[in-house]
This record gives C-alpha cells, structure tokens and sequence, in this order.
C-alpha cells in the first residue's frame, strides 16, 4: 500500500509540475521574443535596419491627423514668434533717435537668433534623417528640446537625438528634453 501510495503522490507532483509549466508557458508566449530589445545594449547609431525594424517604421510613419496639426500649428506659431521678433530688431535699427547702444544690441540680438534658427533647422533635419517622420526643435537659455511623435519614441531614440544636438549645438545631455507628441 505504502508502494502504491508513493507512486500515486509522485505522479500528481509530476502532473501539478507540468501544469505550472504549460501555464507559464501560455503566459509567457508561445515563442521567447528574440526581437525585444535590452536595456544598455549597443547599437550602432548608422546600423543597417533589419526587416523587423522597417515594419515598426512603416507603421509609425502614419501620424495621426492631431498630430499632423500640432506639428504644423507649432511650426507657424514658432515662424510667427521669430518673423515679429526680427522685425522689432529692424525697427529699432530704423529708428533715428536710436543711440548706437541700442542698435548694437538689436544687431547682437538679430544675429543670435538667427544662429539658433539655423541650429533648430539643422537639428530637425537630421533628426528627421535619423528616421523620425517629424521633429520641433527649440533652443532656449535653460537648453533645448525636441518634440518628436510619440509613438516614433524607443529605447534608443534619446541616444539617437541627443547625438543630433550634440553635433551642432553646445549643450550638455541633462540640459536635453525630448517631449513625445
């Protein structure tokens, strides 16, 4: 009886066992993820795009309608704020009554500005190159941000933008903000 009884337990042992593990494995996926990406690893920033890398593009590349308007509304809102603030350094150059204090200050401000739009524009162009669909940039006293989409937004997307502002603009990384839109 003692005999029986220990092979009765052991077989239940051994099914409850292989039921843990069918459930975990149900749980877990059929298949490990081989694709899923970890943490520190290293990747070239100009690697060649593997065929699963170019399937998440195609399907993040589609923006939304809202964020296609945000991106444009930004954009116009960010030209308009950069035309008016020119044409306040030009008349001030016009003036007449001007003191020449005041006009070098306007030249110094104008030339400053247009510096960082050319930065901005450079930043956004090589992000946009890097494979982001679209890309603000804007360069402040406190540092520079960038508004990428949302969902274009991945483990290695910060390394990717903070080298784009690094190569042509001198800021430290903590003074970096990406924003997802």
């Amino acid at each position: 009886m003692k005999f029986q009884k220990k092979y009765i337990v052991l077989a239940a042992l051994v099914l409850a066992l292989g039921t843990a593990v069918y459930i975990n494995w149900q749980f877990a996926g059929a298949h490990p993820d081989t694709t899923s990406k970890e943490l520190g690893a290293a990747s070239y920033v100009n690697a060649t795009v593997s065929e699963s890398t170019t399937d998440e593009a195609v399907e993040t590349a589609a923006l939304s309608k809202e964020q296609k308007n945000y991106f444009a509304t930004e954009r116009t809102k960010r030209q308009t704020t950069q035309d008016k603030v020119i044409d306040d350094a030009n008349k001030i150059l016009n003036i007449e009554g001007a003191s020449d204090e005041e006009k070098s200050e306007a030249q110094k401000s104008v030339e400053t500005m247009l510096k960082n739009f050319t930065i901005q524009d450079s930043i956004e162009s090589i992000v946009k190159a890097k494979g982001f669909s679209e890309c603000l940039c804007y360069i402040s006293d406190v540092g520079v941000t960038i508004i990428v989409p949302d969902s274009e937004l991945n483990d290695t997307s910060a390394l990717v933008i903070d080298d784009a502002v690094i190569s042509h603009y001198e800021v430290d990384y903590d003074d970096i903000s990406i924003v997802g839109a």
